[in-house]
């Protein structure tokens, strides 16, 4: 039995994953913590996890409204949230995540001053986000295993599996046509246009008395000895450019389904009284910033002759549900995808992942970060279609359901995805692949 912490910083869709693991090593008799964004206490707490409070709060809340619309920008997003929201916090960061693997209060507000004074320390393995830069610095500091975590294959960078970038979508979409020496090129510009970034995490190493490191943007951020690539081997396979000690899990699914129960009765009753609907959502981010994108899809909704449910979050909607289009703040999507006939939502890899267990054929409306890159993904797969924010109008999107309903390439490819990953148990893998970390 051993004592393993958990940390992140994001959505959902980046704690999910983790809490899919967390719940495997928990069923191994191990004792599994979790430090991230008070938001989350509730949740993993109900779940027997130890929970420790992270700074910034990335919890989806009233409070990050805004923030979701400035870091959801495709030109200046990325920056905007390293720069603007997670570099000013990382000292608070690593004071937290310090206080959270030793077990107790932190002695000192300087970082450098509270970095000593292990005895009390109860956690013997860190598993950190990629967003979560005090991380290595505290399993360095700590002489501690580390272990990290990426959701989506953009976060490798690679020359020889060019991500869709977007802020250059369609440079990106002709440059993966030349191969990684062009392409390696194109990600060396990119890391040398952005080498400022991550200057605040080589100050704090230098306060602490660590040596420089690699850039913590990029390569810093994988653990030397185990990095979980916690997707399907179907949306990416490994590539020589990866870190070498990286573990394709396959999806981690969680969806709060085995505590939260069946689907709703007024949701069953929906479903039951008529022919499975086109699901829209937004998933935990986006959600923040729809738009016009609830109406649209109703109006496409009855364009396209079809029935719907939206998940609307707790945004105020004027489309009143009728007995073909009904709308919700949210449902577990696990059990709803799985009767639906398609899904439209917004590239997040988490809701990805779940339409392509559901095995049904999808439309992706993609904002910002990996979306672009997981919705090209979609596309060459054979698994849906994928539509710009600019370009999503009810007619536009009529004629996307009715391509992806009316022709049977897109609902047996969804089907073939689907049986492929019902082999596929990423918690169990990745608890397997924690567990050697620490018998070395």
């Amino acid at each position: 039995m051993s004592r393993i912490l958990f940390t992140t910083i994001g959505s959902l869709g980046d704690l999910h994953p983790l809490i899919a693991i967390g719940l495997e090593l928990q069923r191994r008799g191990h004792i599994v913590g979790f430090c991230t964004s008070e938001g989350y206490r509730d949740k993993l707490q109900s779940l027997g996890f130890r929970f420790d409070p992270l700074r910034p709060n990335a919890a989806p809340g009233d409070e990050i409204a805004d923030r979701v619309r400035e870091i959801f920008d495709p030109k200046k997003g990325a920056e905007r949230l390293l720069r603007n929201w997670i570099m000013p916090e990382l000292r608070s960061t690593y004071a937290d995540l310090a206080q959270a693997v030793k077990g107790g209060p932190a002695k000192a507000s300087n970082p450098a001053q509270d970095s000593h004074g292990t005895s009390g320390r109860n956690v013997e393995l860190l598993v950190s986000g990629e967003l979560v830069y005090a991380a290595p610095l505290v399993a360095e500091k700590f002489g501690l295993p580390w272990a990290s975590c990426t959701t989506a294959p953009m976060s490798f960078f690679s020359a020889y599996d060019l991500p869709i970038l977007p802020p250059v979508q369609k440079l990106s979409r002709l440059l993966k046509r030349f191969g990684p020496r062009v392409n390696g090129g194109m990600i060396r510009l990119i890391k040398w246009s952005t080498r400022e970034w991550g200057a605040p995490v080589q100050l704090l190493r230098a306060e602490l008395g660590l040596p420089p490191g690699e850039d913590p943007i990029y390569e810093g951020k994988f653990a030397p000895r185990l990095v979980l690539a916690m997707f399907s081997s179907v949306l990416s396979g490994p590539q020589p450019d990866w870190p070498p000690k990286t573990v394709i899990t396959g999806f981690p699914f969680y969806d709060g389904v085995e505590s939260a129960g069946r689907l709703p009765a007024e949701v069953r009753e929906f479903l039951d009284e008529g022919e499975p609907p086109v699901v829209f959502t937004l998933g935990s981010s986006a959600v923040f910033d729809p738009g016009r994108f609830y109406e649209e899809s109703a109006r496409a909704a009855t364009l396209a002759k079809c029935r719907a449910v939206l998940l609307t979050g707790r945004n105020a909607t004027k489309i009143a549900s009728s007995k073909d289009i009904v709308c919700y703040d949210y449902v577990g999507f696990s059990e709803l995808f799985a009767r639906a006939a398609a899904v439209v939502h917004q590239g997040g890899v988490g809701t990805t992942a779940q339409v392509m267990r559901a095995g049904r054929p999808m439309l992706v409306m993609p904002y910002g970060f990996d979306q672009p890159d997981n919705a090209d993904r979609i596309q060459r797969l054979g698994l849906g279609r994928t539509i710009s924010r600019k370009a999503y109008s009810a007619r536009r999107v009529a004629e996307c359901l009715r391509e992806l309903l009316d022709c049977p390439f897109y609902s047996q490819s969804a089907v073939r995805v689907s049986q492929l990953l019902q082999r596929e148990d990423g918690a169990f893998t990745a608890a397997d692949a924690l567990e050697k970390l620490l018998e070395q």
